[in-house]
C-alpha cells in the first residue's frame, strides 16, 4: 500500500477514531442495503469499460473491493483516503479477498496526487456528503475531481438523498435523529460522528440540488436513480468531451 501525506481537515479526527466499527454499523444501520447500493454504483462505474478507475474518499473500501472485483482483469483501480486507519482496513478487506488490482493511497481530495486527465471513472460512496455539507472546499473537491477524470469520463456518486413523498421524509428524518444518532454513538463510542452523519444526511441535498451542484462545477450530469423511495441516490455526470462538442 502506497501511503502519500495529506493536509488536515475538520473531519480528519474523526474519520481516524471511527473504523473498528464503522463497516458493522453501516450494515445495522441501513439493514445492509448500503453494499447493494455500493455494488449498483460500481457497476455505474463500470458501464464505460473503463481501464483506470478511482474510489474517491474510499474510507474502509468497500466500493473499491465491489470494483475489484467486477472490474475487467486490465483494470486498475486506486482508492485514496485521508484516514490512514481506514486505509489500513481496507488493505487487509483487499488482501483476504486476494485483489491485487488495487492501490490504496493517502491523500487530501482538495489536492491529489494524480496528472490531469488520467482517470476514466471516479467513484465515491457516501463521502461526497463530506465533501460538500456546508464545507468551504466544496470548490476545490470538485476542481480537482474534474481536474483527474479524461474528458468523457465518469463521476458516480452514491450518496444520502431527500425522499420527495412528505411522509417518507418525515420517517427518514425520524430515523437519522433517534435510531442513527443515538444508536450509532452508543455501539461505536464516538457519538459526534453518528450525530454529524445524522445531522448532515438530514439537511442535505435532494435529487434537484446535487444536479445542479454537478452542473455549476462543470460536469454534464448523465443520469440519476432514486434508492428506498430517495433515502438514498446514484448520480452518474461526466467531464465535458471538448473534442465531440
Amino acid at each position: 500500500m502506497e501511503y502519500k501525506s495529506a493536509g488536515k481537515r475538520p473531519l480528519q479526527k474523526m474519520f481516524r477514531a471511527v473504523p473498528p466499527s464503522y463497516d458493522l454499523l453501516n450494515r445495522v444501520l441501513t439493514f445492509r442495503m448500503d453494499e447493494s447500493w455500493r455494488k449498483m454504483a460500481a457497476a455505474a462505474c463500470l458501464e464505460n469499460n473503463p481501464a483506470l478507475i478511482l474510489d474517491l474518499c474510499c474510507g474502509t473500501g468497500d466500493l473499491a473491493l465491489h470494483l475489484g472485483l467486477m472490474a475487467s482483469a486490465e483494470a486498475k483501480i486506486k482508492a485514496l483516503d485521508y484516514s490512514i486507519p481506514m486505509l489500513e482496513l481496507a488493505a487487509r478487506k483487499a488482501s483476504a479477498k486476494k485483489l491485487d488490482n488495487l492501490e490504496f493511497i493517502h491523500g487530501d481530495a482538495a489536492g491529489m496526487p494524480f496528472e490531469d486527465n488520467i482517470f476514466d471513472s471516479v467513484g465515491i460512496a457516501f463521502a461526497f456528503r463530506n465533501l460538500t455539507f456546508h464545507n468551504p472546499d466544496t470548490g476545490k473537491f470538485m476542481a480537482e475531481i474534474l481536474r483527474i477524470l479524461k474528458p468523457g469520463g465518469r463521476f458516480v456518486i452514491v450518496e444520502t438523498s431527500q425522499p420527495e413523498n412528505k411522509t417518507l421524509r418525515k420517517l427518514f428524518h425520524f430515523y437519522l435523529q433517534y435510531i442513527t444518532s443515538p444508536v450509532g454513538g452508543f455501539l461505536s463510542g464516538h457519538p459526534g460522528a453518528y450525530k454529524y452523519l445524522a445531522h448532515s444526511a438530514k439537511h442535505y441535498f435532494n435529487r434537484d440540488q446535487l444536479e445542479r451542484l454537478l452542473e455549476g462545477s462543470g460536469f454534464i450530469p448523465v443520469k440519476s436513480k432514486l434508492l428506498m423511495g430517495g433515502i438514498a441516490g446514484i448520480f452518474a455526470a461526466a467531464k465535458p468531451d471538448i473534442s465531440c462538442e
